[in-house]
This record gives structure tokens, sequence and C-alpha cells, in this order.
């Protein structure tokens, strides 16, 4: 059983239309938002993750050279101790 409302058609076109520009809107609002919290956020100092995460690499392996540095300089200065030790005994 359908109708010929015209005044109902019209009222259905109107609001699906309404929707479709309230949506829009939304949509809009969300993006403006997102745009102004980036140039809020971007004007913090803040760092991007890819780069937090380079420099974080890069002081990882700072940490482990000075590590194996510490190692050597404590194996060489064990070997000029034993080195003098002999020569203070040879003399």
């Amino acid at each position: 059983m359908q109708t010929d409302n015209r005044l109902f058609d019209d009222f259905v076109k109107f609001v699906n239309g309404a929707a479709g520009t309230v949506a829009g809107m939304a949509r809009e609002t969300e993006a403006s938002a997102r745009e102004r919290a980036r140039e809020w956020i971007g004007g913090l100092d803040f760092v991007a993750r890819d780069e937090f995460e380079a420099v974080k690499a890069m002081a990882a392996a700072a940490r482990d050279e000075a590590d194996a540095l510490k190692a050597r300089l404590a194996a060489i200065e064990a070997q000029l101790a034993a080195t003098a030790t002999t020569q203070q005994g040879d003399a």
C-alpha cells in the first residue's frame, strides 16, 4: 500500500539533505580541529615519533661504544700495571 503523498516525499528529501549537510559539517569541523591541534602542538617543540626513535637508537649505540671503550681502557691499564710490576721486580 503506497501513497502518493508529495508533501511526505518532499519532507523525506529535505531530511536526507539536511543529514548529509550535517555529516559534511561534522567532517569539516573535525578536520579543522585536527589541523589546529597540529599547529598548536607543532609550536610546542615536540618531536615526531620517528625522530625520537632515531635519536634513541643513536644514544644506545653511543652508550654501547662507551662501554666497549671503558672495557678496552681497563684492559690497557691492567696491562700497563702488569708491565710496571714486572719491571719493578726486575730492578
